[in-house]
């Protein structure tokens, strides 16, 4: 019944299986069925993929339960009734039902009118053309890529390129404005000139759009493999002023006396793209990308010095949970990470001078704790200047302060610090009640130890705590 002829795309041989299996149940159904979308592309493009997208042109959520039935092994259908949608998943194989459809859009909302369609609505209602190409799993022509838009030949060129009119794509489903970016991103394409001059023209269109959807996408454009090209086109398109103004604050430089800054905008994506190099970490990135997000507020021009940006790095810190909460990023501890890293980025550069103190690198063991080899990376990664001289002995610098670190955190124990003596054992010591007294003695020990002062022991610090006591006039409880 189901053609041999192989298929247009490359697939495993458990992917051939289950295509074959969604090709019978839809021709006992009597539905026509595609492969459509996303896994189409990527396989196209040599790109891993779990994801498979299935349009009939009938009942999406009857042929996944038809499937779900061939495949045996009890397998689950999610089903949305109100959506006509359906998932099953085999494996690591997210396979999901939908039957066509076409749609139409009202000016003040992204949410469409559905009604059933044809493959062609379908297609004709995709975002761009490398998205719209189908394989058939029918029998007549089982096998086979249909590709209405030349959505293959915009492949090979790299390009994204809407199937219909970019102005009412856009206009539709403003979301669509940063898929393009995403995906321009993510495959390192070039979004075409008409389809680009269209999202800028409709950049505005972005406000009916949720926060979490913006984020969602802007979150993919960070974990790209070279986020700036997202960056830069979110920049040159407008939407990047919408949606995250504090950004803009930092583009161009300015001028006095003959003198300039560098470009804070420009320095930070390329940051962001070096520890993209040496990290997938979303958070590690975000940090980089705010790590300089202070300096506007901070920008000073000092007569005979130059441009200035003292306490950038606390004003940064201080914006990261304001940021967080207007682009509903989790207010937990990867908020807490990213303000830590944009507060503590300029404490490992004043350590690359000579005759820093064991003690400065205690404290900064003691303040970044387990966090210190991202804390690292990051000021890494804020190298960027063309000097290679000068990169070299940054590096060469940072590698000295990275051994320092080592040997003061084996020989102190400082990373995540715990007190020898804690406020308990204070309070029952000297039949304290919890007050400033407490507070003040815990502290003295703290700074005993950063200082070097006393070794990070029990019996040092009792010995440090008793005579400390004892200039309060706090005697032990028999």
């Amino acid at each position: 019944m189901i053609s041999s002829k192989p298929l247009d795309i490359p697939c495993s041989l458990q992917e051939r299986k289950v295509l074959e299996k969604i090709a019978l149940a839809a021709h006992e159904l009597g539905v026509p069925a595609y492969l459509i979308g996303g896994f189409v592309r990527d396989k196209l493009l040599g790109r891993k993929t779990k994801d498979m997208d299935i349009v009939c042109v009938g009942d999406g959520i009857a042929l996944a339960h038809k499937v779900a039935e061939s495949l045996g092994n009890n397998i689950p259908v999610n089903f949305f009734k109100t959506y006509g949608t359906a998932q099953v998943k085999l494996n690591d194989l997210e396979i999901e039902f939908v039957g066509a459809r076409k749609e139409s859009y009202r000016e003040e909302s992204r949410n469409p009118e559905v009604s059933a369609g044809t493959l062609q609505d379908d297609q004709n209602r995709r975002d761009f053309t490398i998205n719209a190409m189908a394989i058939s799993l029918r029998d007549i022509d089982y096998g086979s890529l249909l590709d209405p838009f030349d959505g293959l030949a915009d492949l090979d060129k790299k390009i994204i390129r809407t199937p219909l009119a970019p102005a009412q794509t856009f206009s539709d489903d403003p979301l669509r404005m940063m898929r393009g970016i995403r995906f321009a991103s993510q495959l390192q394409f070039t979004i075409e000139e008409g389809t680009f001059t269209a999202i800028q023209e409709n950049a505005e269109r972005i406000r009916i759009i949720s926060q979490e959807r913006i984020s969602d996408e802007f979150n993919k454009i960070m974990l790209s493999v070279k986020p700036s090209v997202g960056l830069d086109l979110l920049y040159k398109s407008g939407l990047l002023k919408i949606i995250f103004p504090q950004m803009i604050d930092m583009v161009g430089v300015e001028m006095y006396e003959g003198k300039g800054h560098k470009d804070n905008f420009y320095h930070t994506l390329q940051v962001v793209d070096n520890i993209s190099e040496n990290t997938k970490d979303l958070w590690l990135r975000w940090a980089a990308l705010l790590h300089d997000i202070g300096k506007p507020a901070t920008k000073k021009f000092e007569p005979g010095h130059g441009w200035t940006f003292h306490g950038h790095d606390a004003v940064g810190g201080k914006m990261v949970p304001r940021i967080f909460g207007k682009m509903k990023l989790p207010l937990s501890e990867k908020m807490r990470l990213v303000k830590k890293l944009v507060e503590l980025h300029l404490r490992p550069i004043s350590l690359t001078k000579e005759n820093i103190t064991d003690s400065a690198i205690r404290r900064l063991l003691f303040d970044a704790g387990d966090d210190i080899e991202g804390l690292m990376m990051l000021c890494e990664a804020d190298i960027t200047s063309k000097n290679k001289t000068k990169v070299k002995r940054y590096l060469e610098n940072f590698e000295l302060v990275r051994r320092r670190l080592k040997e003061v955190e084996e020989s102190d124990r400082i990373r995540n610090w715990q007190p020898p003596i804690t406020g308990e054992m204070i309070m029952e010591t000297f039949g304290l009640k919890p007050g400033r007294i407490v507070g003040d003695l815990k502290s003295a020990i703290r700074e005993a130890i950063l200082d070097g002062e006393i070794p990070n022991t029990y019996e040092a610090a009792y010995a440090f705590l008793l005579e400390k006591a004892g200039a309060l006039n706090l005697s032990p409880v028999k």
